[in-house]
C-alpha cells in the first residue's frame, strides 16, 4: 500500500498551484480566505475557467467531461485549490447529484443535466432535511403522489443551503407507505420556479443568508423527473451522501487555516514576546497538526483502496468525524489567539467595499462568524453521533 505522494504527484500539484495563482481573481481569493462565501457569479467565472482548462469536473469519468485523473490527482487538485483560496465547485450539482445521475439516471437526464452542471448553467440545492427528519432522514414526511404524467409534492424542507439562488432541487420524498420506512422514498428533480414553492430565508448567527426553509404546496413536476426507480430513493441518497462525507474532511482548508493561525499568533504580543512563543499555545497547535497528518494518512489509505477497486467504505464516515472536529478546533483556537478582539464581530465591517476600520487586528473581524458557522460541520452530512453509530455497527457489530 503506497501512502505517500511520488514525484509525479507533487509536480502535478505544483502545476495546479501555478494555474490557480494565474487565473483566480484576487478578489474572489480574498473572499474565500476571509471565510466569506463568494457569490454565484464569482463562483461561475472560476468554474468556467476550470472547464476551459479541462479541469471542470476532476472526479467525473472521461466520457462525461472528466480529465481522467487518478484518485490521488483528484485529491491533490482539491487540496491545492483549497489551500490557494479557490472557491469550491458547486458541490450539490457537481459532487453529489452528478454521480447519482451517472449511475442511476436515464440517458435523457444525463444528456440534459450533466453538461449544464459542468458549465454552471444550473445551480442546485439539496432537499433532504425536514423539521422532524434531520439525522433520522428516513422519517421524512414530504410526500409525492403520482397523478397521471406528473408527481404532486406537498411538504416542507429546512436548512436548505442556497435554495434562494438555486434553479433546481434534488428532493427526497415519500412516495409509498412501507413497513420499513426507508423503502418508501424516491428522489425527484424539482425546478425551483415551479408554482407552489416558497423559499423563506433563515439568517444565521453570523448575519449571513445561506440556509432556508422550503415549502412545497401542490407542486407538480413531470413524471420523468424521478431518478431511477420509485421507492429506491434511500439507496440513491446513501450513495450521494458517501460523496458528501468524504469531501467534508477538507484537509487543504485546515492546513491553510493553521498557517493563518500561526501568522496571527506571530503578530500577537504577549508579556513574554509573542503568542507563537508560548509553550501552551504551541502545544495546542502541534496537537491539531498531528491529528491533521493522521487524517491525511487515512485519506491516502482510502484512496489506495479505491485505486485497487474497492469502495470508500467506513473511512468516509471517519473522515467526516475527524475532519469536522479539526475544523472546529482550529476555529476555536483562532478565537483564543485573537482574544477580546474576536468578540467584536460585525459582518458589515469586513464586507467588500467597506470603508469602516475593523476593531482590532483585521484578521479578527470575521473570526466569530466563522467559529459559529463551523458548529454545523459536525451536524450536516449526517451528524457525528450517527457516523459513530455506523462505525460501531460496521466494526463491532453493535
Amino acid at each position: 500500500m503506497h501512502l505517500a505522494y511520488d514525484a509525479e504527484d507533487l509536480a502535478f500539484a505544483e502545476d495546479v498551484r501555478a494555474f490557480v495563482r494565474e487565473n483566480l481573481s484576487p478578489l474572489t481569493r480574498d473572499q474565500v480566505l476571509r471565510g466569506k462565501l463568494p457569490g454565484r457569479q464569482e463562483r461561475a467565472v472560476w468554474q468556467r475557467a476550470l472547464v476551459e482548462k479541462g479541469w471542470g469536473a476532476p472526479a467525473w469519468p472521461v466520457e462525461y467531461g472528466g480529465p481522467g485523473w487518478t484518485v490521488v490527482q483528484r485529491h491533490l487538485f482539491d487540496e491545492v485549490l483549497t489551500e490557494e483560496g479557490a472557491p469550491a465547485s458547486p458541490v450539490f450539482g457537481m459532487g453529489m447529484l452528478a454521480p447519482v445521475l451517472m449511475k442511476f439516471g436515464t440517458q435523457e437526464q444525463k444528456d440534459y443535466f450533466l453538461p449544464r452542471i459542468l458549465k454552471v448553467e444550473d445551480w442546485w440545492c439539496q432537499g433532504f432535511s425536514e423539521p422532524g427528519a434531520g439525522s433520522d432522514l428516513a422519517s421524512l414526511k414530504t410526500r409525492a403522489v403520482r397523478d397521471g404524467d406528473e408527481w404532486v409534492i406537498n411538504g416542507q424542507k429546512i436548512w436548505t443551503t442556497l435554495a434562494h439562488v438555486a434553479d433546481w432541487m434534488f428532493c427526497l420524498v415519500r412516495t409509498s407507505d412501507e413497513p420499513k420506512k426507508q423503502l418508501g422514498l424516491s428522489l425527484l428533480l424539482v425546478p425551483m420556479d415551479t408554482p407552489g414553492i416558497t423559499v423563506r430565508p433563515i439568517i444565521t448567527i453570523d448575519d449571513e443568508h445561506e440556509v432556508n426553509e422550503v415549502f412545497l404546496e401542490n407542486v407538480r413536476i413531470p413524471a420523468g423527473n424521478i431518478v431511477g426507480e420509485a421507492g429506491k430513493g434511500w439507496d440513491y441518497a446513501k450513495y450521494l451522501l458517501s460523496h458528501e462525507r468524504t469531501g467534508i474532511a477538507r484537509i487543504g482548508q485546515s492546513r491553510r487555516e493553521i498557517r493563518r493561525l500561526k501568522a496571527m499568533a506571530a503578530a500577537e504580543p504577549t508579556p513574554g514576546g509573542f503568542l507563537i512563543d508560548d509553550a501552551g499555545f504551541r502545544r495546542k497547535v502541534a496537537e491539531i497538526e498531528i491529528r491533521l497528518t493522521a487524517l491525511e494518512l487515512t485519506t491516502l489509505r482510502m484512496l489506495a483502496a479505491i485505486k485497487g477497486g474497492a469502495g470508500p467504505g467506513t473511512e468516509a464516515n471517519l473522515l467526516k468525524i475527524k475532519g469536522s472536529e479539526i475544523q472546529q478546533d482550529i476555529a476555536e483556537l483562532m478565537m483564543d489567539a485573537a482574544g477580546r478582539y474576536a468578540l467584536a464581530y460585525d459582518a458589515h465591517a469586513w464586507a467588500d467595499g467597506t470603508h469602516d476600520d475593523p476593531i482590532g487586528p483585521a484578521d479578527a473581524a470575521p473570526l466569530a462568524g466563522v467559529y459559529f458557522n463551523n458548529r454545523k460541520v459536525s451536524i450536516y452530512g449526517g451528524s457525528n453521533e450517527i457516523q459513530r453509530n455506523i462505525l460501531a455497527k460496521a466494526a463491532l457489530g453493535l
